[in-house]
């Protein structure tokens, strides 16, 4: 294995840790810690989000795309969503937040259900030796989930220094922008079943 493909692969398994340093910056700032650790956890929320960019990118660029790291980068990407859209939702919830708490609840389940069902057509489609990268629409949604992930935060962080019109607009926008993820994770999901469903009629078929 070459240096750069390990740098790549290090990269994407990085996004996890950085995933839980922002869980442990934001649990900071909600019990005390200050402005200083809500800073921190933008910061490490951010660099999780640009791995999941860089090391694609650098794949490509240095031409060591590899199985391991088709299925490791969905895979780290699966496991942030599982840390960090509980914690939002959680922190919403003790805001007082009670309906937007409530959506970002049925948002944390779609998403995390969604990507099991990928998960699962991924593995039945392997048997027959298929491309089980990413898909362009489940890139996209990636993408603009890591951002959305962001701005939540930041709402939650920021809402004491907010102004009442100030956070009722931050709110509206978190809003909107959840449940137009929402609409894309539905369009996503369908788009791998439409992709994968030949290979699950094989295996359907398959006798014992």
């Amino acid at each position: 294995m070459s240096r750069n493909s390990i740098f790549v692969n290090a990269l994407t398994f990085s996004r996890l840790p950085m995933t839980i340093a922002w869980l442990g910056f934001a649990l900071a700032g909600e019990f005390g810690g200050g402005v200083c650790c809500a800073v921190l956890a933008v910061m490490a929320l951010f660099i999780s989000g640009m791995t999941d960019l860089a090391d694609g990118l650098l794949a490509r660029r240095w031409n060591v795309v590899t199985p391991l790291g088709k299925m490791a980068d969905p895979l780290m990407d699966k496991a942030v969503y599982a840390v960090v859209f509980p914690a939002l939702t959680w922190f919403v919830m003790r805001h007082g937040e009670v309906p937007h708490s409530l959506l970002m609840l049925a948002f944390t389940i779609l998403y995390l259900l969604r990507d099991l069902w990928v998960t699962f057509m991924r593995s039945v489609a392997s048997m027959y030796g298929a491309d089980v990268a990413a898909r362009r629409l489940g890139k996209v949604r990636t993408a603009l989930t890591f951002p959305l992930a962001g701005l939540v935060y930041i709402y939650i962080a920021a809402h004491g220094f907010m102004c009442a019109e100030c956070a009722r607009i931050s709110l509206f926008i978190c809003v909107i922008l959840e449940l137009a993820m929402i609409a894309l994770n539905f369009v996503s999901f369908v788009e791998y079943t439409r992709a994968y469903m030949p290979f699950i009629k094989k295996a359907l078929e398959m006798k014992r």
